[in-house]
């Protein structure tokens, strides 16, 4: 990092890396802002030693290098924690010969004051429209790592931001067309529309995630001509969706779930995905079995769109 990330700032007794790094410990030691450096790394010898500190900066002086800070030195940062991730990361040098590699992308709402960098207007789940920030992260589920970790102001949603995420997935994995190829984009509605379905196939991913609009997928329910109810939820029902659609660059797979709202009435979502069953039973970590269709095998993965999907594909459809 000392090489890759370099801050034009005189120094004194401190060098901008070395304050960049007393900012990390401080995070590392569950600090929530750049004031508890003095608190929990400055006053803590034995934590300054475990990191080949021999002494840390003051909280203001660090706070100076982070404000003469550019834009190019945040891409150098970039650069740099590519480098690490690849050189430490269980995700990078997947096999991809052997199975599948799974991406999840969602956004987290971070509310704060309207007066902090990047705060805007938006919607924040649960906290409803308020200012704040939304974080985007591109994880890869089977090794539990952040491969991507991206800061959105806060009127940026998932329709948006999926794209720059993927596109910064890209670089950290270096996935060229072949490890696209057997690579899964796994979202939820807010990153389904066919704009970005449809960009995603034609980079030459996998795609597996509910569809945007809850109105399409409404009137696709309305066309399946057979449900079966959930075994593991019997209030929710499934069905394949047999119509055509047109639209999508590569041949995709719907299977439309709906459940009863309070009011009685049908809600409905439609999870659309290339998938074949078989390899939404490995990513699920099942194996088949012909006694009783699915036997559990290891972790289970079916947080998410995969879920229902997996589930319906348990039913022998």
């Amino acid at each position: 990092m000392k090489k890759k990330v370099v801050i034009l700032q005189k120094s004194v007794r401190h060098t901008p890396a070395q304050k960049l790094a007393d900012a990390f410990v401080a995070i590392l030691a569950g600090g929530r802002g750049l004031n508890e450096i003095n608190t929990r790394v400055r006053s803590a010898e034995a934590l300054q030693r475990a990191f080949g500190r021999e002494s840390c900066a003051e909280q203001s002086v660090v706070q100076e290098t982070l404000n003469a800070s550019t834009a190019l030195n945040v891409r150098q940062m970039e650069q740099a924690l590519n480098e690490i991730f690849r050189r430490h990361g269980a995700a990078y040098p997947h096999n991809y010969d052997e199975g599948l590699q799974l991406l999840d992308i969602d956004m987290t709402g971070m509310p704060c004051g309207p007066n902090q960098e990047g705060s805007r207007k938006g919607y924040f789940g649960k906290n409803n429209f308020r200012y704040g920030r939304q974080l985007g992260r591109v994880i890869a589920t089977h090794y539990e790592e952040i491969v991507v970790d991206q800061l959105f102001t806060g009127d940026v949603q998932l329709t948006t931001a999926l794209q720059p995420l993927v596109l910064a997935a890209e670089e950290s994995l270096e996935l060229d067309e072949a490890k696209r190829r057997r690579s899964v984009i796994r979202v939820d509605a807010g990153g389904g529309s066919f704009d970005n379905v449809n960009w995603c196939l034609e980079r030459g991913y996998h795609f597996h995630g509910k569809m945007f609009s809850s109105n399409r997928a409404e009137a696709l329910a309305a066309t399946v001509e057979e449900w079966f109810t959930d075994r593991r939820k019997p209030e929710r029902q499934v069905g394949w969706i047999t119509v055509d659609e047109p639209g999508y660059v590569r041949p995709v797979r719907r299977l439309a779930l709906r459940w009863r709202k309070k009011t009685g009435e049908w809600r409905h979502t439609v999870l659309v995905s290339t998938l074949m069953p078989r390899d939404v039973i490995n990513l699920l970590r099942y194996t088949v079995d012909r006694g009783d269709g699915l036997r559990y095998t290891s972790r289970n993965y079916s947080c998410g769109p995969a879920g229902g999907f997996a589930h319906k594909v348990k039913m022998g459809t």
